[in-house]
Order: C-alpha cells, then structure tokens, then sequence
C-alpha cells in the first residue's frame, strides 16, 4: 500500500484463492474504499510485489507468480488516470518479490527481496536501482542508465511494440519463485484426483535440469495435482511433481532420443520434438506430452505421499484438543472460551497469562492439559506469568507449568540472555530502548549501569556499542547469577565489572562517562549515586521512570532541576539539561515510560 496526498493505494494481493490484479483507493479524508478503473492495460494481478509512488506517477513492480509481466514496470499516470508499462531489460538477475521499493530522488531505488523453493533452492534479489526521470518525457522511454556497482542498467519501452523479454537470466530466476503459489492453493480440489484411493497417486519423475520446463507444462494444463508436495530423489538428481488422474490419462510412455534443454533454459520457450524454438503459451496438448517425454519423463506410483493440509493456528489446534479432552472429561464447553487467545515466548518455554486457566474446573485435567497446550502450541514447556514481587529484587513468579527447570536462552538483536525465567523477570517493553543504547557508540567510554538486572542494557553497550567498559551493579543474587552466564557466553566477560550489592554503597565514583538508571517506576533513589558516578568533567545520565501523559513536562523539568541540584550539593559546577527523551511504551492508560537524557557538562562561567 502507498499514499499519495490524502490518498491510499493497494493493487493486488491474493484472497485466498485466486491471485488480485485490481486497484482500490482509500481517501482518509471520507474514510471510504473506491474501485479505481484507468484507462489502458491494467497490470497482470500478483501478490508480494512492491510499489511506489514517484511525482504523480503510481508504480508496480515485481510480484509473484513470477512471469515475464512482473519484470516489467507498470505505471499509473494518476492525473491522467491511465496505465502504461516498461520493458526492464536487465544485465543482470533480477528477483523482484518482496522487495522494498524505495524513491530517492529520481531514482526507485530496491533492497532485499527474493523467495526459496524446495525443488530449486534459494535465491535473493540484488540491490538494484532504476532512474525515472525519463517518465517525465512524452515518448516515454527510458535509456540505459550507467549504473555504480550493484546498479543495473534498464531502458524503458514501449510494451506493446516489444516481442519478448530481454534477459534470458532473469527469466531463469523465475524457476526460482514461481513453485510459491502453489502454497495458496486449496488442499484437496477435486479435480486434482485427491478422492482417488491412494494406491492411484501417481508422481512425474523429471532430471533437475529439465525440472522447471516439466514444472510449467504441468501447470499450464492443468496436470499438476496441487494437493501434494513436490519433493526430490537420489540427492536431489530427480525431482517428482505430483499428478493428477487427468494427466495418467493422456500420457503414455515412450522413450525418445533427449532433446538437449540446457538448465538455464528461459521458461518461456522450449524445443519441442521438431526442434523449433516456441512460446510456452502456444504449445498444444500433445506438442507438451511430446516435450515432456524428450525430457525422459517417467510416471510413478507416489511412494512418498505428503499432502498439502491447510495450516492451522495454533489457537485453532488448541481448541480441537482441549475441546475433545472437555468432552473426554464430561465438562462443559464454556470452558473453551476460557482458553487464552495470545502468549509469549521465552527460548522453548511458552508463557501463559497469568489468568489462564485459573478455573477450579481445570485443576481436574491437569496432567493431560498441559501436554495437549504445549503440543498444540509448539513447545516442549509451559509456563504461566506471575506478576513480579514487589520485593526490592523484583523477583519473577512464573510458574512451570510443564518441564523441570526455569532456565532459557533468549536472543534478541544478536544478544544471548540466559536466565532461569522462574526467579528472574525479562522485560519485553524495553526493545526500542535496547536498541537505542546498542546503537550508541560507546568505544571510547565507560559506563555504570546501576540496575543491571541480567544484562539488559549491560549487553547492548558491550556488545553492540563497544563500550570500554562497563560497571554492573545488581543486588538479585539470581540476577547476578545469569549476569555471568550471559557476559560470558556473548564473549565480553573482559569489559564487564560485576558488583553485586545496593548501588548506592557499590557504585564506583568519578568513573563514568554514562550512567544508566534503567528501573521503573523510578530510579530517584539513586540519582545521587548517578551523579557521583560521573567523572568531574561531567558526562550522561539515561533515567528511566513511569509517568503521566499530563505530567511529562513537569517530571522532564523535576529530573533537570534536581541532577542540577544533586550536582551543585557534590560540589560541581554542571550545566544540566534533558539532551533527549525517549518515549518508550504506555506501561497503563495515561501512564508513559519515559526515558530522560540528561547531559551534564562543566559550566563556562
């Protein structure tokens, strides 16, 4: 989706059952959906593609299923209302599906994308990047562009007058993707053949090389029996496409002398038995049948039957056992409503809500329950929140649920945290604030953290920021105990000093170049250890508190006023003042958890 003025576009997409190739407009003004007609050729419906806006021109590119129409640039003149399109003619391969589309200048300008296949593997877009300026002529075309390294060379013609696509590369990076739609088919039509009894299923055995030919004659006639998976044999030299009993019908084996179809052969053309060179869409029925035994196609009974089955949520596979264990037990449904709709995870350990089945009615199941809820959720333990302990250490009260021990691994932004979930609590809400402290560089510096918990933002600073060195001080000896684990399993034990007690007697003095005060709803309690913390010349405090949407500017103000004071009191002459603040997350209605840099630094008078 794209928004030009006070307009939102979407093209395409896909329903469930077919592929899209209409255009709705959403005006934000109105709040009201329109059907979108333009004049000319619309472009060829696809999902995953990406779009862009450029001047007053709507853009569509890429997409999937992946023809030669989605290498091709279709452009909506939005003040004319009309569509034309492009040729992109490539130098290079190019996989436009699930790219992002960016405009800098006049360039579109697209990173990222691509799409993996069982039968052909992996393959990624480059970075890749088209000037549009020449949309502004009337003639419409664009000429080759000299492109940097990584850039690609494109001309802009007219499709109409164009015969074929260009590129033989690109059109065989099509044999890379095209295999993706098969995923959004329905799982047992009928007329793949799917009522047949299962001794009547028959696979297609093809050599790799001629599987994408193979592939595309089976789609294009309707002989591919969507309701199984294509899957390979002898390390991967044959590749098997299911069939359906339309297919076993007409073809009737013969071996023919092999036809020499090159791997990189384009999708779109073929050699059929006279060996003149034909488009894909032109080729009759028996000219396919003729093609696929040239290619040494071999019919087989389906010894390896994997049927496509639509997937489930796991909420829905949660329901359906739960509901037969009830009826199993003789209880009443209404307990399914009870069943929690969302959780979280913790390395392989699923987390309840702490209401979940708080109902006496469970306690009766207890020992078939929990391994129905972790099947269907995937996971191999189970637990239910608590609310951390108002105790000073902010103990966790998690409860396992099933499984023998509390300790997991967690990754998040390439940071290892291991920790035993059971005694002590993770922060989910903190991430952007995380990820802003690894984005820092911290190189040069040394920073005191005085609420190091397991390493939240001790981590961050060491891993990600390059901090010098950094103080840790923590008091939950269970906190303290994961610590060590994790500055030793992300390899920076070296630049971490551990200080297990109250800050506000373990904290080093005149050390720091940064404090960090990460602990809600407040940390006043030891901003004067924060400030004692710094060196003389100055330096960062990040104080983090829970505050009220109506009172930011008055707790911004108290945070400024009373570093300054604390400062004064320890005898230094500081300018202080809020550098930034950080809007983290609502901890409750009205409530904001707010981060405060406050920058302190020798005064000039």
């Amino acid at each position: 989706m794209v928004a030009c003025g006070s307009q939102l576009y979407i093209f395409g997409g896909y329903n469930g059952e077919q592929t899209l190739g209409d255009l709705y407009v959403f005006n934000i003004q109105t709040c009201k959906w329109k059907k979108e007609k333009a004049a000319g050729r619309s472009p060829h419906a696809r999902f995953s593609h990406s779009m862009f806006v450029y001047r007053n021109y709507l853009g569509v590119i890429g997409g999937c299923p992946v023809r030669q129409h989605c290498q091709e640039l279709a452009i909506l003149d939005l003040k004319q209302s009309v569509w034309r399109h492009a040729k992109l003619e490539s130098t290079s391969e190019d996989l436009f599906v699930r790219s992002t589309a960016n405009i800098v200048g006049d360039d579109l300008v697209m990173i990222g994308g691509g799409a993996s296949c069982y039968a052909f593997g992996t393959k990624f877009s480059k970075p890749m990047k088209i000037n549009l300026l020449p949309l502004m002529s009337i003639d419409n075309n664009i000429k080759p562009v000299v492109g940097q390294r990584h850039a690609h060379h494109y001309e802009m013609v007219n499709s109409e007058k164009s015969g074929r696509f260009q590129d033989p590369q690109a059109e065989d990076a099509q044999s890379l993707t095209e295999a993706l739609d098969l995923n959004f088919e329905s799982d047992f039509p009928g007329e793949n053949g799917i009522g047949q009894q299962v001794e009547s299923y028959w696979i297609l055995q093809l050599k790799r090389k001629y599987a994408k030919v193979g592939k595309d004659i089976l789609k294009k006639f309707g002989w591919l029996d969507l309701g199984r998976k294509v899957y390979s044999r002898k390390g991967g030299l044959h590749i098997c496409f299911p069939v359906n009993g339309k297919f076993s019908g007409v073809f009737k084996e013969n071996k023919r002398p092999l036809t020499d179809l090159s791997e990189g052969e384009s999708d779109h053309f073929v050699k059929p038995v006279i060996g003149e060179e034909c488009l894909l869409n032109e080729v009759t029925c028996s000219k396919a049948l003729d093609i696929l035994k040239e290619c040494g196609a071999t019919k087989l009974a389906d010894e390896v039957l994997e049927v496509r089955r639509a997937a489930k949520s796991p909420l829905k596979v949660m329901n359906e056992a739960v509901g037969s264990l009830i009826k199993d037990k003789g209880l009443p449904e209404e307990l399914l409503e009870e069943l929690p709709a969302r959780w979280e995870r913790l390395g392989d350990i699923v987390v309840l809500p702490a209401t979940s089945f708080k109902n006496p009615l469970w306690d009766s199941m207890r020992e078939e329950l929990w391994p129905v809820i972790a099947k269907s959720v995937n996971a191999h333990r189970l637990a239910r929140q608590g609310r951390v302990a108002s105790n000073g250490t902010r103990d966790s009260t998690l409860e396992i649920l099933l499984g023998d021990n509390g300790w997991v691994d967690h990754r998040e932004n390439g940071i290892l945290y291991s920790f035993d979930a059971t005694k002590c609590m993770f922060s989910w809400g903190n991430l952007s604030e995380k990820l802003r402290m690894a984005s820092l560089n911290c190189r040069d510096e040394i920073v005191v953290d005085l609420f190091a918990g397991i390493g939240y933002f001790v981590l961050p600073f060491l891993v990600r920021a390059n901090a010098k060195l950094v103080y840790a001080c923590e008091w939950n000896p269970h906190a303290v105990e994961a610590l060590r684990r994790n500055v030793q399993a992300n390899s920076v034990s070296d630049r971490c000093i551990i200080l297990e007690g109250d800050n506000r007697t373990v904290a080093p003095k005149g050390v720091a170049d940064r404090v960090c005060l990460g602990l809600i709803p407040t940390s006043e309690g030891s901003w004067v250890t924060a400030v004692r913390a710094l060196r003389s010349e100055g330096g960062l405090l990040h104080v983090h508190g829970n505050v009220k949407d109506s009172e930011e500017s008055l707790w911004t103000k108290h945070v400024s006023e009373s570093v300054g004071e604390i400062a004064k009191s320890e005898g230094h002459c500081w300018e202080v003042s809020i550098e930034h603040l950080e809007r983290v997350k609502w901890y409750a209605p009205h409530i904001r958890h707010l981060v405060a840099d406050v920058r302190c630094r020798q005064s000039q008078r």
